[in-house]
């Protein structure tokens, strides 16, 4: 047996170990109806920063961490849609042409329903039949709140929910699921 080294070999693990990235976990947060008005609606009960000037410093905060991108709107169907485009195995389920041939797909879903947690079913189905993690966020505490927001039908169909943290609740959000703790 040769003591002599392939050196050829070596280098082409070599290229191919440091070629390798690990990649970043690509999520998707789903903000339902009202969230646009981040900034100036109700302000003593979400605050006074906008969601483009938290989105940017959220994106910055977990560069080369995480993937991140946003969906809003106030229209449920157009939330479902969007949930089900999310995962790859669903969105090879949906109707030609109904969704576009380069589709991002996603790792996890962050997702703040609004006013539509406290009644939507059908998101709350949408949610659970994503082979995806989702984790709920409500910015505010909702169970601090009137009666009627204390029940979210939503979040059982999540891995988890934050509710409380003002934005903040989003990043804490994103480093569970970074973590790997939902």
């Amino acid at each position: 047996m040769s003591s002599r080294v392939n050196f050829g070999f070596l280098l082409l693990i070599f290229r191919y170990i440091y070629s390798y990235k690990i990649s970043a976990l690509k999520i998707l947060i789903v903000n339902g109806p009202n969230l646009n008005l981040l900034g100036s609606r109700q302000p003593d009960v979400y605050g006074h920063e906008s969601w483009s000037e938290f989105f940017a410093a959220l994106v910055s905060r977990f560069e080369g961490r995480a993937e991140i991108d946003c969906f809003q709107s106030n229209s449920e169907g157009a939330i479902i849609d969007r949930l089900h485009e999310a995962d790859a195995a669903l969105a090879g389920l949906l109707a030609p042409g109904s969704a576009p041939d380069k589709l991002r797909h996603y790792d996890a879903v962050v997702i703040n329903p609004g006013a539509y947690s406290h009644y939507s079913y059908a998101i709350a189905d949408a949610i659970a039949a994503i082979g995806i993690p989702a984790v709920e966020v409500h910015i505010s505490n909702i169970m601090g709140r009137e009666e009627h927001r204390h029940t979210s039908v939503t979040a059982p169909a999540c891995a988890g929910m934050i509710c409380g943290l003002g934005l903040e609740g989003y990043a804490a959000a994103i480093e569970a699921l970074l973590r790997r703790k939902i």
